[in-house]
C-alpha cells in the first residue's frame, strides 16, 4: 500500500485529485461571481419585485374569479385589476399632489406679499382641555401680528417644514413604487399558473417533495393573510373615518378618506389624519356635546387598526396568530413595509420547520391511540 501510494500510480491519483480540486474551485468561484454580479444588477429592483410578488399572491384569487367570469382570459382579468387599482389609487394621488403643490405655491406667494390674513380664534378654543389657553394665545398673536410670530418661531418652523417635506416625499415615493409594483403584479398574475408551479418546484428542491408543497402553501397563505390584515384594515379604517368626517361636517371628507386609505397602506398611523380633524371639529363646532362625541369617535376610529390587525392577521393558516403578528411587526421594524410580509412568512416557515422537527423525534415513542388511552385507566385499576 505504501509503495502504491508513493509510486507512479499514487502520483497519478494525486495529480488527478489536484486537477479536479482546482477545477472545482474554479467552478465555485465562477458561480460566486455570477451570483454577486446578478445581485448587483437586480438589486435596484428588489423592492419593486418583492412588492409585485406580494401583490400578485394577494390578488391572485380575485384575478382567478374574474378570469372565470370572462371565460378564462387571464391576461384580460389581470389588466382590469391593474387598471382599476391605478384609477382608485393613482388618480386621487396625482390630484392630491397637484392640489397640494398649487396650494403651497399660493401660500408662499401670500407670505411673500404679506397678504395672509388669519381670523381671530373662536372663544371656545381657550376652553380646550390642557392646550386651549396656549393655542388661543398663539392663534391671537398670529391674527394680530403674523410676521413677528413667524420670526419668533422660525427655528421650530424650519425643522417642522423639513420633517413634513421628508414625510411627504417618502409617502409619495412609497405610493409610486406601489403603483409600479401593481403593474408588474398584473404581468405576474397573467402567468400565475406557470409561476406558481415554478415556485412549487423551488420549494420542493429545497425542502423535499413532501415538505416543499406544504411550505409553499404556508407562504402563500401567510402573504394573503397579512395582506388582509394590512389592506383590509386600511380600507375598514378609511371607511370608518370617512363616515365620521362626513357626518361631522369636515370639508373634503371623501378626499380625506382616500388619504387615510393611502396612509394605512404604507403603514403610517391614521392619527396623522384623525387628530387634525379632531382639532377642526373643536374649532368649527358649535355644540360642546357634539364636539366631544365626534372627537371620541374620530379618536377611536383613528386607533382602530391596533385592534383590527391582531384579529385579521394569521386567519386561515396553520401557524398561530402570535407568531404571524410578531413576524410582521418585527419584519416591519427591520425592513419597513415589505418586511411586514417577509417577516411573517419567514417566521411562519421557521416555526413550521421547527415544530415538524420536534414532532418527528425518532427517540420519542409514538403517541398512544385513543383506544389505548381509554384502556389505560382500567388496566391501572
Amino acid at each position: 500500500m505504501a509503495e502504491t501510494s508513493s509510486g507512479p500510480e499514487g502520483q497519478r491519483v494525486r495529480d488527478v485529485f489536484s486537477r479536479e480540486l482546482v477545477e472545482s474551485l474554479i467552478r465555485v468561484a465562477v458561480i460566486m461571481l455570477l451570483v454577486v454580479f446578478s445581485y448587483r444588477i437586480f438589486s435596484p429592483f428588489v423592492g419593486l419585485m418583492l412588492w409585485a410578488l406580494i401583490l400578485a399572491v394577494a390578488l391572485y384569487p380575485l384575478q382567478q374569479k374574474l378570469s372565470s367570469a370572462l371565460g378564462g382570459r387571464n391576461a384580460t382579468s389581470a389588466t382590469l385589476i391593474v387598471v382599476l387599482g391605478l384609477l382608485l389609487i393613482g388618480g386621487p394621488t396625482v390630484n392630491l399632489g397637484s392640489t397640494f403643490a398649487s396650494d403651497i405655491y399660493e401660500l408662499y406667494g401670500n407670505f411673500e406679499s404679506d397678504s395672509v390674513k388669519i381670523p381671530p380664534p373662536n372663544p371656545s378654543v381657550a376652553e380646550w382641555p390642557l392646550i386651549g389657553e396656549r393655542v388661543a394665545e398663539i392663534w391671537t398673536q398670529a391674527a394680530t401680528d403674523l410676521p413677528a410670530l413667524m420670526e419668533q418661531m422660525q427655528p421650530q418652523l424650519g425643522e417642522l417644514a423639513v420633517k413634513l417635506l421628508g414625510l411627504a416625499a417618502s409617502t409619495m415615493g412609497s405610493v409610486l413604487m406601489f403603483l409600479g409594483a401593481l403593474i408588474v403584479a398584473g404581468i405576474m398574475m397573467a402567468y400565475g399558473e406557470s409561476g406558481s408551479a415554478a415556485m412549487g418546484r423551488i420549494f420542493s428542491r429545497f425542502a423535499g417533495p413532501l415538505k416543499g408543497p406544504e411550505l409553499h402553501g404556508l407562504s402563500t397563505a401567510t402573504v394573503r393573510s397579512v395582506a388582509t390584515g394590512v389592506i383590509g384594515v386600511a380600507f375598514i379604517q378609511a371607511l370608518l373615518l370617512g363616515i365620521g368626517f362626513a357626518l361631522a361636517g369636515i370639508p373634503a371628507a371623501g378626499i380625506l378618506a382616500v388619504v387615510t386609505l393611502l396612509v394605512g397602506i404604507v403603514q403610517l398611523p391614521a392619527a396623522l389624519i384623525s387628530f387634525p380633524a379632531i382639532a377642526y371639529v373643536w374649532y368649527a363646532g358649535d355644540s360642546t356635546v357634539m364636539n366631544i362625541v365626534w372627537a371620541v369617535y374620530l379618536f377611536v376610529a383613528g386607533l382602530a387598526d391596533n385592534v383590527l390587525k391582531p384579529l385579521l392577521l394569521g386567519r386561515g393558516i396553520a401557524v398561530p396568530m402570535p407568531v404571524v403578528l410578531i413576524g410582521a411587526l418585527g419584519g416591519m421594524a427591520g425592513a419597513g413595509m415589505v418586511g411586514l410580509f417577509l417577516g411573517a412568512v419567514l417566521l411562519g416557515v421557521g416555526y413550521q420547520i421547527f415544530m415538524d422537527w420536534v414532532d418527528n423525534d425518532p427517540e420519542q415513542p409514538p403517541p398512544a391511540d385513543s383506544a389505548g388511552d381509554e384502556r389505560e385507566p382500567a388496566a391501572g385499576g
